[in-house]
Order: structure tokens, then C-alpha cells, then sequence
């Protein structure tokens, strides 16, 4: 009864319009009071679930990410990312797909992908005669890439939900070709499309241009990877890696590209304390709820349902990508790493799946849910910043999920793309 109270009534407020955080705060305290548990316990959780160390890292990644996103980081990798496949069918279509794999190895935030390289690029595509529908679509799907590479808080937060005993390295390494898989994917969707639409194809630079371009963005690129490379190594720990890029993009930003002036930094600031107090409030609501599962052994029950099914393991592993799923239309990401890592990291373990493994297959449905309604933040952004309805980019928006769909059935199936690289460097 317990266990239903805590489910029914999360769903209930969300339904209702409540924020995901608040919804969880309710819902626990609701729980707590039914099974005679005093509220206070509720503020102790609530505490604790945004006391962790690791958790450190994650408001230092975002504000580097605004550092670079404002101190012209952002524009230099998109001219790089125009020169080596401008020339390509729909051509600005591929830079903007490219552009989010180089920007989300810098800012680690699909949030941030979206409005950095929608920003510019959108605008950019509806002048050149891009349909609008496309030119938001095909920059909603391809800032899905940022959540899998290094710096990506997401897979640092999903350590944490796992009890903190995986490392971030083999996580971040875990993430690359997945990443590198969903980029090739979207940029092939994005050519049949824009083939089948007739869209215009830009002119190759010539190599030079793609040599100084290169040079102006490699301090950008560099920061990628000063991150994996010494977390790797192990020279420095993820937090304190996070605080080296803040220093790295400040020093980039003001030193050398000297386009951060003193207003720029004071809304870098705000921007960040913005999103950093609002993923933080979130991960401490949901600590709460988590805690409230293992506590009524709802994981452990999960384990028993699963494993009491007459399925082979891959029909398991495909059950829980839907059930997945089907939460990811109604939760948002951090909500969700935080709720379902208890409960179905277990199961995944108890059917032979890595835990690196899961954590990526976790992180990629969980991105499909952000371009998915009704609580799709990447969907509300970019259909702000393209000026068009929901109801027009989900009308088009089809070829995209499919291909993005695929990947994460890709990845699940084949665990070897997640777990060759950390294997190779240890």
C-alpha cells in the first residue's frame, strides 16, 4: 500500500501540473506520514541527497559550459564544424549536428546544446531556405549527443544514484562511441531528408580555411580533452577537474578570445546559480523518493517480478527500455537517473548487464525522453528558439526519434560499443 501511495500519488501530482521536484516532495511526504514515519525525515533526505561530493562537479561543469558558451567558444566550433561538412546535402543541417557533438564536449548539457547551437544555427537555416520545422528538429535530436560525452553531469549523477562506487572515467569513456554512433545516425537522417526536400548544398572552404578554423577552435577542443584525459589518468578526480575547466574557460575566454566582459560574467553567473539551483533541488527531492524506495524494498521486488518472468535476459533487457521509456514522457532526466537507478540497476545486474553499460543505455533513453512531451525540456527550448508550435516539430519530428530509437536498441544489444573503450584504456 506504501509503495502505491508513493507511486500513485507522484503521478497524480504530476498530472495535476505540480513541478517535478514539488511532485516528489509530496508524494514522499505523503508516504512518510502513511507508513507513521515523522517529517522530519523528509528534510534529512532531502539534505543528504544533495550532500555528495561527486555532486560537487556538476554546478562547476555548468558554469564552464556558460563560460564557453557566451566567450565565443560556441561560435568558432560551429565556422569548424561548417568547413568540414558545410558541403555535404543540407548542409547546415550536418553543422548543426556536428557542431553539438563538438559544443557537448564542452558544455556536457543538452539544455545548453540546444540554446547555444539552435541560437545560431536556426535563424541561420530558415534565412537559407531551410524549412523551420527541419532546422529545429535535426538541432533537437543531434544536442541528444551531449549527454554521452565528457563532461556530461548526467553520467556524474548516475555514479552517484549507483552508490558512488563506478567510475566516472570508465563512465565517460563509455559514452564516446555511442555518442559518435548517434551523430553519424542523425547526420544521415538529416541528408535523406534534405535530399528528399531539395535543399541547397553549401560550398566546400577549401582546406586552408578548414586549417584556421581548426586552429581557432582547438583551444575549445582541448578542453574535452584536459577533462577525459586527466580523469583518466587518474591525475585529477572529476570534481576537481570541474573546478580546472572553470579556470581553463575563463583563462580561454578572457585571455585569449577576450569577449567576456565584466556584464557577460555577472549573467554567466546567474545562469549558471539558475541551473545549477534547479537540477540541485530536484536531485535532493528525489533523494527523499529514492530513499523511500530501497527503504519499502521496492528495487528488491522489482528483481523478483523480472527475474519471475519465463524471458530470456534480452527480452528483460527490451522490458525495461520500454518501461523506461514510457517514465521518460513524464520525468525529467535527473528526476529520472535518481528514481530508477535503485530499482533497475539491480535487475540489469542480476541479468548479466555491465552497470557502465546500463548507465549509457539509461542516459540515451533518457535523452529520447527530453525531445518526447509533454515534459520534453529539449523539445520546449527548441521549439522556443525556432519559433514554431510543438504540435508542427512532432508532425516531423519522426525520421529523428526513429533514428535516435534505433541507436539506444544498437547500444543495448551490443554492449561491446560501450565497454571496448574503457576496457582498452585501463
Amino acid at each position: 500500500m506504501a509503495a502505491t501511495l508513493l507511486f500513485v500519488s507522484f503521478l497524480v501530482l504530476l498530472l495535476a501540473g505540480v513541478p517535478v521536484a514539488f511532485a516528489l516532495l509530496g508524494s514522499s511526504l505523503m508516504t512518510l506520514l502513511f507508513v507513521g514515519m515523522p517529517a522530519i525525515v523528509l528534510v534529512q533526505q532531502t539534505a543528504s541527497g544533495a550532500s555528495a561530493a561527486s555532486l560537487i562537479a556538476i554546478p562547476l561543469f555548468i558554469f564552464a559550459g556558460e563560460i564557453m558558451l557566451r566567450g565565443g567558444i560556441s561560435d568558432r566550433l560551429i565556422a569548424l564544424a561548417s568547413s568540414l561538412v558545410g558541403h555535404l546535402r543540407g548542409g547546415l543541417g550536418q553543422v548543426s549536428v556536428l557542431s553539438s557533438l563538438f559544443f557537448g564536449g564542452v558544455s556536457g548539457s543538452a539544455i545548453a546544446d540546444v540554446s547555444a547551437i539552435g541560437g545560431a544555427m536556426i535563424p541561420q537555416m530558415v534565412q537559407r531556405g531551410f524549412d523551420r520545422d527541419f532546422a529545429v528538429n535535426v538541432t533537437m535530436t543531434a544536442a541528444l549527443v551531449a549527454l554521452l560525452v565528457p563532461p556530461s553531469h548526467n553520467l556524474i549523477l548516475y555514479s552517484a544514484a549507483a552508490g558512488g562506487g563506478l567510475s566516472i572515467a570508465d563512465l565517460f569513456a563509455a559514452g564516446v562511441i555511442p555518442a559518435l554512433l548517434l551523430t553519424l545516425t542523425v547526420m544521415m537522417t538529416a541528408w535523406i531528408i534534405a535530399r528528399r526536400r531539395g535543399y541547397a548544398v553549401e560550398a566546400f572552404p577549401g582546406f586552408s580555411a578548414v586549417f584556421r578554423r581548426f586552429i581557432a577552435a582547438l583551444p575549445g577542443l582541448l578542453l574535452v580533452a584536459l577533462i577525459f584525459v586527466g580523469i583518466r589518468a587518474g591525475i585529477f578526480t572529476a570534481v576537481e577537474s570541474a573546478a580546472i575547466a572553470v579556470c581553463y574557460a575563463l583563462l580561454v575566454t578572457t585571455l585569449l578570445y577576450r569577449q567576456v566582459s565584466i556584464a557577460d560574467f555577472v549573467l554567466t553567473l546567474r545562469h549558471a546559480a539558475r541551473t545549477t539551483g534547479m537540477i540541485l533541488f530536484v536531485i535532493a527531492s528525489a533523494a527523499c523518493f529514492g530513499w523511500l524506495l530501497a527503504y519499502l524494498q521496492v528495487p528488491a521486488a522489482a528483481v523478483d517480478l523480472l527475474r519471475g518472468l519465463d524471458a530470456s535476459p534480452q527480452l528483460l533487457l527490451l522490458l525495461m527500455i520500454v518501461i523506461l521509456l514510457l517514465l521518460g514522457t513524464f520525468m525529467d532526466l535527473a528526476p529520472l537517473i535518481i528514481i530508477c537507478t535503485p530499482i533497475f540497476l539491480p535487475v540489469a545486474k542480476s541479468i548479466g548487464v555491465d552497470p557502465i553499460h546500463f548507465g549509457v543505455i539509461l542516459i540515451l533513453k533518457g535523452g529520447i525522453g527530453l525531445i518526447t512531451p509533454p515534459i520534453g525540456s529539449v523539445l520546449f527550448v527548441g521549439t522556443a528558439i525556432g519559433k514554431i508550435t510543438i504540435g508542427e516539430a512532432l508532425r516531423t519530428i519522426w525520421p529523428f526519434y526513429l533514428a535516435a530509437l534505433a541507436v539506444l536498441m544498437i547500444v543495448a544489444f551490443v554492449p561491446e560499443l560501450s565497454l571496448w573503450l574503457p576496457r582498452v584504456l585501463k
